[in-house]
């Protein structure tokens, strides 16, 4: 055991500085959602340089690779679309794409698997096979995991493991937690209506921004009163638009937000009890409400068995005191929806250096580079225990 230890360390060590030069490349040249062709054509094209064969989609945005031969397969998914963010970090390697930045890790988890699928490559007899599965679109509505599972990449999987980069942990550890690790969350999209009128009248027209912003106040409360108590619920909105003037009232208001809750069987409640709960207040106004509401991915539930599985291998690798518990977050990640087909977890890769962590989505977020080859050496090595553990 100790000399497998000793190998995967060796391996990961010597691929961790080629990865770190591809998640700047990656960070240089980051693409949104379903327009991820330059960055599959890059980890494409160094799979193949290193004597892989990818399988690219169709139209050219995520691929997969497979390290082995035979059953059982295991998989590691990682995610490579970035955000619609202006980048602010100043670093070398910023962002040349004006608006768009990789402020959620993305590059740094597409480096890593690259790396991983090398380090594998790199050692003798695996007992089985891996695939490693560069997913677009992770940060969309619908999920970029959800369309890869309907085409099959999630076929024959006998378990699943990802990274998601966390800034709150240190560089060098590595984030666990048995069951629910994310929270579910659903997209609100609500335009409300009303006649229009003059601001020195109110009382003849239907105040839309009166309306909206009892939403904004009453909705969260209102959710939260149909469940029971103690129940985590987050309904927030980032946007509301409208009105040209500011003695006029506008005859449409359009509003976004998104609704988060960490219990699965609250999430498949929601859709209903929250329009219910927005037509209740708009007909209190007098307004006509749209709802366009779209379903997010449920919570991320990870498996005690594959947890244990991960645990003993960065146990092996960085040591006890490296492997710390990590909460259930409010975020969401739709490599839930991989979990619906295989048991798997998704592991919380300490990025954070010294002082306050600069936060997910930030346009100043940046990681600590040391952490992609604890990500490589603690990825592949926990691959190779599942395999031996489902032989």
């Amino acid at each position: 055991m100790t000399r497998l230890v000793d190998a995967v360390a060796a391996a990961a060590r010597s691929v961790s500085d080629d990865a770190v030069r591809m998640r700047r490349d990656l960070h240089r040249h980051p693409e949104i959602s379903w327009s991820e062709r330059r960055t599959t054509y890059r980890i494409a094209e160094t799979l193949r340089r290193e004597g892989f064969s990818p399988t690219v989609r169709a139209d050219g945005v995520g691929l997969s690779v497979e390290v082995g031969t035979g059953p059982p397969i295991v998989g590691f998914r990682a995610d490579i679309d970035a955000l619609p963010i202006t980048e602010q970090t100043g670093a070398p390697y910023r962002s040349l794409v004006e608006g768009v930045m990789h402020a959620c890790g993305h590059d740094a988890h597409a480096a890593i698997a690259i790396g991983i699928a090398r380090t594998l490559g790199m050692l003798d007899d695996l007992p089985g096979t891996v695939r490693v599965i560069f997913q677009p679109a992770e940060e969309s509505h619908p999920s970029g995991a959800a369309k890869l599972i309907e085409e099959g990449f999630q076929r024959d999987l006998a378990a699943i493991i990802a990274f998601h980069v966390d800034p709150t942990i240190r560089a060098g550890e590595v984030g666990l937690k048995t069951g629910p690790i994310t929270s579910a969350a659903d997209r609100i999209g609500l335009r409300i209506t009303g006649p229009g009128g003059h601001t020195s009248r109110p009382e003849r027209s239907v105040d839309l921004l009166r309306v909206a912003a009892s939403i904004v106040s009453d909705l969260p409360d209102r959710v939260r009163s149909a469940f029971e108590p103690g129940r985590h619920l987050a309904i927030v909105f980032g946007q509301i638009c409208g009105g040209s003037a500011a003695n006029a009232i506008p005859t449409e208001i359009d509003m976004a937000g998104t609704a988060r809750v960490r219990d699965t069987d609250v999430w498949r409640a929601l859709p209903g009890i929250i329009e219910r709960e927005i037509e209740s207040i708009t007909a209190g106004y007098g307004a006509g409400m749209e709802l366009d509401y779209r379903r997010g991915s449920p919570p991320v539930d990870n498996d005690a068995t594959v947890i244990d599985v991960v645990r003993e291998a960065g146990t092996s690798l960085i040591g006890s005191d490296a492997i710390v518990s990590t909460p259930q977050s409010m975020g969401s990640e739709d490599f839930s929806w991989f979990l619906q087909h295989a048991p798997g977890a998704l592991i919380r890769l300490g990025v954070g250096g010294d002082g306050s962590p600069v936060d997910l989505h930030s346009p100043t977020f940046d990681l600590d580079e040391t952490a992609i080859g604890h990500g490589i050496a603690v990825g592949a090595l926990s691959l190779i225990r599942l395999l031996q553990r489902l032989r």
